[in-house]
């Protein structure tokens, strides 16, 4: 009896002290965005706020914010500043994808698309620069929104498979498997060569520390033969910058396809909402459905000044990231660890220390924990969309950043993950990785519910 009574104290004991075990000090990790671009902002304004900058950026920055959040209309209209939009588009205003500079959500089950996941056109042809080929009738990506008098192209219904599994440990999951089928063609069948690449509108925090990343910063995590044998082998995806006639590494979007967020932001301008800028001068308007439409008075040439554009990229460039939390506690630690131990860094870079050329200052020189290397990595035919982009195969996929994704629930009001937001949670995401990724996956699934908890609770801290 006295010896279990020593045992029981021992235990405890234990229990105790293993609290009490000196751990590594993560509190710079609490400055995800760096000391110049982390907001201790909470609530539905946690992704949306300026980073440190002065007074002369910061009134760039508000009218960054105004233009982001306008709805353009169709021309001729009294306001000329606005408009133009269409004749095609996807949405309005930069916001209506980006709510609140967020992340958006897929559409429910039989749910038409709704604004934030848009889908590009591919069967594998090489157009200008590397890029795929456009559809001779829809162009590059559908357009479920037209203005007046304008057909739009399509619809999207969604629908659900569900796959089902177990943990190690006998607990159950489910994952669903979106299906996308087009309805309400109106310029004529596609044929079935042509794959559907669904990308979700994610947050956009910490875009100006990842654009001011030195290039050979991120080369030196790619081993695109796999030299070392860990199973990983990221390349960056080489793009054709507009501005400077040149190809240069992609950093942005789901397949690192754009190289500059003044790129993007033009690209997006032009794709999603119809507006043209210098650097994407004509409409996403083929002559194929201008034989079948109306004709429709444009906005100006360019519609976005190049002022206007610079604004919004200012705007975006300089989003602050959330501080990290939980950096002083056992969970964190301990979920941290398990992060490491399942090689997920191996993908998840967790920092890196801008360089010094930015325009914005307060940009540069700053170490930050977006845990990502930009490149991109065979994900495996769960992930696959079979839609190549430049240099990305259609298994590719950019590692995107893991910063902020525990406040998409409080900013945005869901937790939908991955390229197309089919995962509900990070342990879903972690669940559809495979190709690089498939070992990790693996040792996900053996871990304890404990362990699981843990690793979660480590992401969503971020």
């Amino acid at each position: 009896m006295k010896q279990a009574a020593l045992s029981i104290v021992a235990i405890a004991i234990a229990l105790i002290c293993s609290e009490c075990v000196p751990r590594p000090d993560f509190s710079a990790e609490a400055l995800g965005g760096g000391a110049n671009f982390t907001t201790d902002a909470e609530g539905v304004q946690a992704f949306g706020k300026m980073g440190r900058m002065d007074k002369q950026a910061g009134r760039e920055f508000s009218s960054g914010n105004s233009l982001f959040k306008r709805n353009w209309v169709e021309a001729p209209a009294s306001v000329t500043t606005f408009d133009g939009v269409g004749p095609l588009l996807n949405a309005r205003s930069c916001g209506s994808c980006h709510s609140l500079d967020g992340r958006a959500a897929p559409p429910d089950e039989f749910e038409i698309e709704r604004a934030g996941l848009l889908f590009r056109l591919n069967n594998g042809e090489v157009g200008p620069h590397g890029a795929p080929a456009p559809h001779p009738r829809y162009g590059g990506q559908i357009q479920d929104v037209a203005v007046s008098r304008v057909k739009p192209e399509a619809q999207v219904v969604t629908t659900y498979d569900t796959v089902r599994g177990a943990y190690a440990d006998g607990t159950p999951y489910e994952l669903y498997r979106p299906i996308y089928t087009l309805t309400d063609l109106a310029y004529g069948e596609i044929d079935p060569a042509y794959k559907l690449s669904p990308r979700i509108a994610p947050q956009l925090i910490g875009m100006g520390l990842l654009d001011n990343i030195p290039e050979a910063a991120l080369l030196a995590h790619a081993d695109p033969e796999d030299g070392d044998g860990d199973g990983i082998s990221g390349r960056p995806n080489y793009i054709w910058d507009v501005a400077r006639e040149k190809k240069v590494v992609g950093r942005f979007g789901w397949k690192a396809n754009q190289p500059t967020i003044r790129q993007h932001t033009a690209s997006a301008f032009n794709g999603d909402m119809g507006l043209t800028t210098t650097l994407f001068p004509e409409d996403e308007f083929n002559a194929y459905q201008q034989a079948r439409n109306e004709p429709k008075p444009d906005g100006g040439q360019p519609e976005v000044t190049d002022k206007q554009l610079d604004r919004v990229t200012l705007y975006v460039k300089a989003l602050s990231v959330p501080r990290n939390r939980n950096t002083d506690t056992a969970a964190y630690y301990r979920g941290r660890t398990l992060f490491y131990d399942l090689n997920c860094e191996a993908c998840h870079k967790a920092s890196f220390t801008t360089g010094d050329q930015d325009e914005i200052a307060a940009l540069n020189g700053q170490t930050f924990y977006p845990y990502t290397d930009l490149l991109l990595h065979d994900m495996g035919a769960s992930l696959a969309d079979d839609c190549p982009d430049h240099e990305a195969s259609g298994r590719e996929w950019r590692t995107p950043p893991l910063w902020g994704v525990g406040k998409i629930s409080v900013v945005n009001g869901h937790t939908r993950l991955l390229h197309d937001g089919r995962a509900r949670g990070v342990a879903q995401a972690i669940l559809w990785h495979g190709g690089e990724a498939e070992a990790s996956k693996e040792e996900f699934v053996r871990l304890s519910a404990e362990e699981r908890a843990a690793l979660i609770f480590f992401i969503n801290s971020l």
